[in-house]
């Protein structure tokens, strides 16, 4: 029997209250499920701007005619993805992200800390990111990127009128770690405690 349109599965993307994107070194265990906290080598980056994450994927045909000119083959013969966002707190998490983990040094804590950033050419070092997106009916979408490397970066804009942002763009590699695809998403509902939890942030920010 066919299903019926539900309204239920229609979503907005939003951040989790905690936070959105998160960063660790390369050959960080994996999540394996949409809701168990990630571990202590995830970084968030802080808030990012209001237009979020852009999942763009790129893709080349191979078309084939016969010699009577009919076509008889046109498929996908690459396939590329990139996930672009920008990073609107200054902190070392997100300077790391967009300038590379050698480039960026930390010294102090809190609001004592200084930061110390090289501009330089970015180095290729690879990095997993995880994006935790919460959506309509109580669920979570997290979407997993094993091999990630920086691949563009934005313009930064200082005026007394823009917000001071780090715009990135990852190239999402095909991981072996995911059976060769290039990222992996899991929707799963919250259960009863988070969504708890997450009401009562939600009513703390407010």
């Amino acid at each position: 029997m066919a299903t019926k349109n539900n309204k239920k599965n229609v979503s907005l993307g939003k951040p989790m209250v905690a936070g959105v994107a998160y960063r660790a070194p390369a050959g960080t265990a994996l999540p394996t499920d949409a809701t168990t906290a990630l571990a202590a080598a995830y970084e968030c980056v802080g808030f990012l701007g209001e237009d979020g994450i852009t999942n763009a994927t790129d893709t080349d045909n191979t078309t084939i005619n016969d010699m009577g000119g009919v076509q008889v083959i046109n498929e996908i013969s690459s396939y590329a993805e990139t996930y672009q966002f920008i990073m609107i707190e200054t902190r070392a998490e997100s300077l790391k992200a967009r300038y590379g983990d050698g480039n960026v040094t930390a010294t102090g804590t809190g609001d004592a800390t200084t930061l110390t950033v090289l501009h330089a050419m970015p180095d290729g070092e690879s990095c997993v990111w995880v994006f935790e997106i919460l959506m309509t009916g109580n669920r979570v979408k997290r979407i997993i990127i094993p091999d990630a490397t920086i691949s563009e970066v934005g313009d930064i804009t200082y005026s007394s009128t823009e917000v001071i942002g780090y715009d990135v763009t990852y190239s999402a590699n095909p991981s072996d770690l995911i059976e060769g695809a290039t990222s992996k998403e899991i929707i799963a509902p919250l259960s009863k405690a988070a969504t708890k939890a997450l009401k009562q942030a939600l009513d703390a920010a407010a």
